[in-house]
């Protein structure tokens, strides 16, 4: 299931908007399983900044996020909680175990004690900061809430740096998967909502040890911002929230059907590529997938490009330079690479151009406000 397809995620920081395209499926197909995890209920109400119930807001995304997620083909949803309902952290991940499921979201509100404010998506790992210790710390400290804790979690120590080493290694074989996951939530929260982007990170969080399959926990915000807190607990902005990661779960799906296509049916890929829904686009800009630069002028005909169909050239300075693709779509360019790669342009790598004028991408990427 490893996949290093997905590998450029932790290469790049990119801005990825979300799509969906069609996917023809038949009534045999195994549904694509998503165990959507609410964090805290019942007598653990989570964190209190402002007033507002981190277990409230957190259900009510997670519920919507479901809404959406049932009405897309081929999705089965799952909920830890649709309730509130009190769930021990070392019961969650078993939840979507038994279900063979094919990812594990869990979300969550953050809290602190200054006025920080911002979305931030993690993935299982060693922690990489104090601050990102901290934030595991508060949400494995629920284990105390247990009565039987000690036998559950066998000498686990939330406070404890030491506690989390271990936990990582389970989750190593679907690290790629998860990062792909969380960076295409984080980046809809980021663009599209226009949210502080607290980007993806890794730290060690008791509710995702034992998933057997990519998972990530989405802290939404912070409560304790009184503006951030109010937006969280809107219906509108637990809507949109919802939305964003709703619609990174369906392309994170759209783009694993497209990497385990036949590589040796190009036209079935193709369709799939062309069948992308642009409606969040990069206005005046244009992406490529450079494949090659020669300073022979090869024919534009598949052979010379290992299959590649609709190559197309330009000659910049002394040097002949073979693209493939074109869109404003960034997500969509992100597949086209991939199916490049796929094909065995190794190499390749996206350029962007506006008005005909190549740019350098990380400042497109870094700076436009779309």
């Amino acid at each position: 299931m490893k996949n290093k397809l997905f590998y450029f995620i932790l290469l790049i920081a990119v801005i990825l908007t979300s799509y969906s395209f069609n996917i023809i499926t038949n009534n045999t197909e195994k549904p694509f399983i998503v165990v959507l995890d609410a964090g805290h209920g019942g007598h653990d109400p989570g964190n209190l900044g402002n007033g507002y119930k981190e277990k409230n807001i957190a259900l009510s995304i997670v519920i919507k996020v479901g809404e959406i997620l049932e009405n897309q083909p081929n999705f089965k949803v799952i909920y830890t909680r649709k309730t509130d309902v009190f769930i021990k952290l070392h019961e969650r991940a078993p939840i979507a175990n038994k279900a063979d499921a094919d990812l594990f979201v869990s979300v969550h509100c953050d809290a602190f004690t200054n006025n920080a404010y911002g979305a931030g998506t993690f993935v299982l790992g060693l922690n990489r900061s104090q601050a990102n210790f901290e934030v595991a710390k508060r949400e494995n400290e629920v284990i105390f809430l247990e009565d039987d804790y000690e036998e559950n979690y066998e000498g686990f120590d939330p406070k404890s740096p030491e506690s989390l080493i271990g936990m990582t290694l389970m989750q190593e074989e679907y690290l790629d998967q998860s990062i792909l996951l969380a960076s295409l939530i984080q980046n809809n929260f980021t663009n599209n909502l226009k949210r502080k982007d607290r980007s993806v990170k890794q730290a060690g969080f008791m509710v995702l040890y034992k998933s057997y399959m990519p998972s990530v926990l989405i802290e939404t915000g912070f409560l304790t911002n009184k503006k951030e807190g109010a937006y969280l607990n809107s219906t509108k902005g637990q809507k949109e929230m919802a939305n964003e990661i709703a619609k990174g779960i369906i392309t994170y799906r759209n783009s694993l059907s497209l990497a385990t296509e036949d590589a040796q049916n190009p036209v079935v890929i193709q369709e799939k590529i062309n069948e992308a829904d642009e409606e969040n686009i990069f206005e005046g800009y244009i992406f490529k997938v450079q494949l090659a630069a020669s300073s022979k002028k090869l024919s534009l005909e598949s052979y010379n490009f290992k299959g590649l169909k609709n190559v197309s050239r330009k000659k910049e300075d002394k040097l002949f330079k073979y693209y493939y693709g074109e869109t404003s779509d960034y997500n969509k360019i992100q597949l086209i690479k991939k199916f490049a790669k796929e094909k065995g342009h190794n190499s390749c790598y996206i350029v962007v151009f506006k008005d005909d004028k190549k740019l350098k991408l990380s400042d497109i990427l870094n700076s436009i406000d779309k």
